[in-house]
């Protein structure tokens, strides 16, 4: 609700907490009204109430001042203690209520109870934001908050009336959220938990809170008794006063102990069902937590509203911060559903921005610059992902970032334990460290030819999903972390997520993502796929723009409009047109006579089928070049009379103009991509993945005489986009053998040693047709590395030609080229205002369930 600054009182020369009301806020609530109301907390004198120093407003901004208390909260000392001794817990709560009878006498009710507003100063109680949140809810904005469905209060230690957002509270709640405080200072936890604010709110309205003494047993039974009162649903039922309850944790038989303590089931009162029933149906459980907790919206409605609707919604991202691809998941939807994470934008390549639900920006992680395969923690306060060689850590709350392992090689996701342990896929197989940092072990070793990707842990921690990758095949399988048994299901499919619902979200090999009904116990697919009702599609294996939050909250990222115009741009930077046309274009390849562009382009925004147009720069027409659906990455043969391509998990050549039918190049089975032709043609350069390795590898088909393909470069690490000078003697490419991606040069085809280009991460190398320079990017930089070929191989200054705001196809791909002069780059430009768009959808799952 606020921002606290520690400021100085100058003129009493002494330390405040200087609070500053958000700016919405401010608007909603009205600040002359809300000045006016808090003004009652002034008033309130007494030991165990922080009091208010000063209120008022400056620039447009409305701010409070409380004393600053040398001490902790009563939240820190419960995180570092989980549990308080009896005593010490019965003598807080008394404070409490000794404050709370105190503000009740004067019309003062708190509503806002709970450890974080009590602090703990020399070992005693003192309530912090008294009377913040009864300011908030007399002023016009506050009426107008609780008429479209928002109460105050936060959700663990809201009475169910507040839920139900009715207009006249009583004291009785706070003695209601008390009773839940001394609760958690008893057990270590409130009573009613769970993964969202609804779902919390549900268990308020309709179950009994576990025993005190069944998980304590130093528990006396008369404490027992009173707490069982003070949370009882109906407030008729609870204490008159906090005084009576404060008396009744000391006496010994003044509250009746609890009836039928062998068995925790009770009656409640019909009319009281009746009301929670109707007050969850008309929408009233929205939470505004009140005091610097969060002000929450209705987004999502709780699972016993009738009927819960689907929801749909995008949200419209800045242009600095637009997502961009990478291999892997690039939204990470946290379990809550409350806060997505993406992989944005940034000046010097890509970062982590956090955007919560009812935030209308997003902001960017410190730190985080070059973050791939970010994770949620089970409670959804940390977040972790992949950077450079380590695995990181940091706290959505702020903070720095604190590394957690390296990494050797390539990593495919990875799982947050509530135990707080990271599981990830490597190379190695699937591996797990704590989340305090260590080093990592091996908990599951894939056999020869197998590849374990993308788990993710079910609830209890005592399994984990994940995906078996196996000469072209993706199949379904869960580790039992116990034994170390693996269970191979007969379901296919990537990525998988579990949803709380039962349900399994895996990408096809088709590339749709699908719920699989999925018993978590059994470990096994009960039923049939069902497929989103977007029908999104995503790569099965590649990259992932979507996220999904285990209540099963999903959001994914496509181009909502126009897409993106080719461009030629001169070694200065300076661009103009290639012609006016918009599209979904990808990898754009210049003709050997500069006349014509060959380039991808996909047939509509989810990216279901692709082609290979040509554009003609002289007579500014396109000609559709293939009609596979299938067909992308062209190569044009030097002689500018044939066009290579991918299509599907083959490589093809068609006549440039059209005059004939395909004919395969190479048919040997895995994912290939054309990159080049020798000098003269006589061969064809390609890279992928075979249909038995995970690594990238070069490989090389013969044209003239035609043969099968070979490898030229395959190793323990990734290579990519291989790039040949002039005279054929040399090779650049990519690789990641540093555990970053790098530009190298090596002889062509080989042996011989190597040679490092670019010197702080470099990618998609494209040989100047000189041969006396290497084009290759860095992040938005156009770099060129003058070389030295004569003899010995040397490199020499590297220089940054220009930067801009240019797709990547992505890191794999090569997405510009150059022309034949050297001096002009095709580039691929987003056109000047399209929108990134992040889009979310609510309750699908809810809807599936009810047509089950």
């Amino acid at each position: 609700m606020a921002t606290v600054y520690l400021a100085h009182d100058i003129r009493h020369d002494r330390k405040v907490a200087l609070k500053v009301l958000r700016p919405e806020l401010s608007a909603i609530l009205g600040a002359d009204r809300f000045l006016a109301e808090i003004k009652t907390t002034a008033n309130l004198q007494h030991p165990h109430i922080l009091g208010l120093f000063d209120s008022g407003e400056a620039g447009g901004l409305v701010y409070y001042v409380m004393p600053f208390v040398e001490g902790e909260s009563l939240r820190d000392r419960l995180k570092r203690e989980h549990q308080l001794p009896v005593e010490e817990a019965i003598r807080i709560a008394r404070e409490v209520l000794d404050a709370l009878e105190y503000a009740h006498q004067h019309r003062v009710i708190h509503r806002d109870i709970k450890p974080e507003n009590i602090l703990l100063h020399g070992g005693h109680a003192l309530v912090a934001d008294f009377g913040i949140a009864l300011a908030v809810s007399r002023t016009d904005g506050g009426t107008r908050m609780t008429e479209t469905g928002m109460s105050l209060g936060t959700p663990h230690y809201m009475a169910p009336e507040q839920a139900m957002g009715e207009k006249e509270i009583t004291p009785k709640a706070d003695v209601y959220a008390l009773g839940c405080v001394l609760y958690e200072m008893l057990t270590g936890e409130p009573p009613f938990t769970g993964t969202t604010a609804q779902a919390i709110i549900a268990r308020v309205m309709t179950e009994e809170p576990r025993s005190l003494t069944m998980q304590r047993r130093t528990v006396p039974a008369h404490v027992e008794a009173a707490v069982e009162r003070a949370l009882a649903k109906v407030p008729a039922d609870r204490f008159a006063s906090a005084a009576q309850f404060s008396e009744a944790l000391v006496s010994p038989g003044s509250v009746p102990l609890p009836t039928g303590s062998k068995t925790r089931e009770r009656v409640q009162p019909k009319a009281f069902v009746e009301r929670a029933r109707v007050g969850i149906a008309a929408g009233a459980i929205v939470v505004a937590a009140v005091g610097g907790a969060l002000l929450w919206t209705l987004l999502r409605p709780v699972a016993a509203r009738r009927p819960a609707q689907l929801v749909r919604f995008g949200i419209e991202l800045p242009r600095d911060a637009q997502p961009v691809g990478a291999t892997g998941t690039t939204i990470a939807f946290s379990p809550d559903g409350s806060r997505i994470v993406y992989i944005g934008r940034a000046p010097a390549g890509q970062r982590l921005y956090s955007r919560g639900l009812d935030q209308l920006d997003p902001v960017p992680i410190p730190g985080s610059d070059g973050a791939i395969l970010p994770f949620f923690s089970a409670d959804g306060q940390w977040l972790g992902f992949k950077q450079g060689t380590r695995l990181v850590k940091v706290a959505i709350a702020g903070g720095p970032v604190t590394p957690l392992c390296d990494v050797t090689g390539e990593t495919y996701g990875a799982t947050w334990t509530a135990g707080d342990t990271v599981i990830y896929a490597s190379d190695s197989g699937l591996m797990d460290v704590p989340a305090a940092g260590g080093l990592p072990r091996v908990i599951a070793k894939p056999d020869s030819g197998d590849s374990y990707r993308w788990p993710d842990i079910l609830p209890g921690d005592r399994a984990v999903l994940f995906t078996i990758v196996r000469q072209g095949t993706i199949r379904l399988a869960a580790l039992t972390r116990a034994t170390g048994a693996i269970k191979r299901l007969q379901q296919s499919g990537g990525y998988p997520q579990y949803v709380t619902s039962g349900y399994v979200v895996l990408s096809d090999p088709s590339g749709i993502v699908s719920a699989v009904p999925f018993d978590a116990k059994r470990l096994e697919v009960t039923g049939a796929a069902v497929p989103f009702t977007d029908k999104l599609q995503t790569s099965v294996d590649g990259d992932r723009n979507l996220g999904i939050s285990a209540t099963g909250d999903v959001a994914f990222q496509l181009v909502t409009t126009g897409g993106r115009r080719l461009v030629l741009v001169d070694r200065n930077g300076a661009s103009r047109d290639v012609q006016a046309d918009t599209g979904l274009y990808f990898a754009p390849r210049i003709s050997p006579d500069g006349k014509r562009v060959a380039v991808g382009r996909w047939t509509d925004i989810n990216f279901g089928a692709k082609d290979v147009w040509v554009m003609d720069l002289v007579q500014h027409t396109r000609t559709r070049l293939t009609f596979d659906t299938t067909a992308g990455w062209p190569v044009w043969s030097p002689d500018g009379r044939h066009v290579a391509y991918q299509r599907g998990t083959a490589i093809y050549w068609v006549p440039a103009d059209g005059s004939g039918a395909p004919a395969p190049l190479l048919t040997s089975g895995g994912t290939w991509f054309p990159v080049e032709f020798e000098p003269g043609g006589r061969g064809l350069l390609f890279h992928g993945i075979g249909p038995q390795r995970s690594k990238a590898e070069i490989g090389r088909v013969g044209i003239v005489p035609p043969d099968s393909g070979h490898r030229v470069l395959g190793s323990t690490f990734h290579n990519y986009n291989p790039s040949l000078s002039p005279d054929g003697r040399w090779m650049a490419y990519n690789s990641d053998e540093s555990g970053r991606f790098e530009v190298y040069v090596r002889p062509y085809p080989g042996p011989g040693g190597r040679w490092q280009v670019s010197l702080d991460g470099g990618t998609e190398p494209v040989w100047s047709p000189t041969g006396r320079e290497i084009f290759y990017r860095d992040g938005d930089k156009m770099m060129a590395a003058a070389v030295q070929t004569v003899g010995a191989f040397e490199v020499g200054a590297r220089t940054q030609l220009f930067e801009g705001n240019y797709q990547v196809t992505s890191q794999q791909i090569t997405g510009y080229d150059v022309t034949r002069d050297g001096k002009t780059f095709v580039m691929l430009q987003p056109v000047q205002g399209t929108a990134q768009t992040v889009f979310v959808t609510l309750n699908w799952f809810e809807q599936l369930g009810r047509r089950k």
